[in-house]
């Protein structure tokens, strides 16, 4: 069973080194089909250089594709799943560069791969799960917003606009994205809830980057909030086909 890891990386000169590792090392856990994607966006910094060095050195695991410019988490995600398609591998894994969403749960997505769900989220909100240092409004806007979410999407998950998540690239073939930023998640959801059959969901912990890693490049404002809040109210009037 081939599957990658797509993670997009964007100026992170601070974190390539310590993320980069620890990835590799939890990959080497896994069977040597499964590859390291990582979509250089169009940093400014030593970003590009510093993975171009990983790249040599392991160039069996890591893949590098690089941007010419900076077009957006969700470009860069299209750009990942792409490469996903046309070269063959079953399930494409998106997380996040800076090990908020930690590679050792890689191993349950695994599994969880090899019993073919179709679509398979960490979560926040089940049994075993949390959330670590991240401030209490943050904390409340995200578990009351998944609470709308799940109502509104229908969905058989409790944290929905979690990135950190497996897809089959058979189901990613079949739908069109088009999101720049980070509502390309929830967009996702939406388009391929008539084709997904199967959904499976792994308790995880996030934890919030250190000082030193620098600020994340999600931010909360209104117009995240829209762009997500838009792709919940249309999937109330989208029926899943019957099986």
């Amino acid at each position: 069973m081939r599957a990658c890891i797509v993670i997009p990386m964007y100026n992170e000169e601070r974190i390539v080194r310590q993320s980069i590792k620890t990835i590799l090392g939890y990959l080497k856990q896994l069977p040597l089909e499964v590859k390291l994607v990582v979509v250089d966006d169009g940093s400014q910094d030593r970003t590009r250089a510093l993975l171009e060095e990983y790249r040599a050195e392991d160039p069996g695991r890591l893949i590098l594709i690089s941007h010419q410019h900076n077009l957006g988490y969700g470009a860069a995600l299209r750009t990942g799943i792409a490469f996903a398609i046309q070269n063959g591998f079953e399930y494409a894994v998106f997380m996040d560069s800076d090990l908020t969403n930690h590679p050792k749960y890689l191993t349950n997505f695994y599994d969880l791969m090899l019993k073919g769900y179709d679509y398979i989220k960490a979560s926040r909100y089940i049994p075993g799960a949390g959330v670590l240092g991240v401030p209490w409004h943050r904390k409340l806007i995200s578990s009351w917003g998944n609470r709308a979410a799940r109502l509104l999407f229908g969905l058989p998950l409790h944290d929905l606009t979690n990135g950190f998540r497996a897809v089959k690239t058979a189901i990613l073939s079949k739908i069109e994205l088009t999101e720049n930023g980070f509502a390309l998640i929830l967009e996702e959801l939406f388009l391929s809830k008539p084709l997904v059959r199967s959904y499976a969901e792994i308790p995880y912990v996030l934890t919030s980057r250190t000082e030193g890693q620098g600020k994340t490049h999600f931010t909360y404002d209104f117009k995240t909030y829209f762009a997500y809040l838009k792709y919940a109210i249309r999937s109330l009037g989208k029926r899943r086909p019957v099986v």
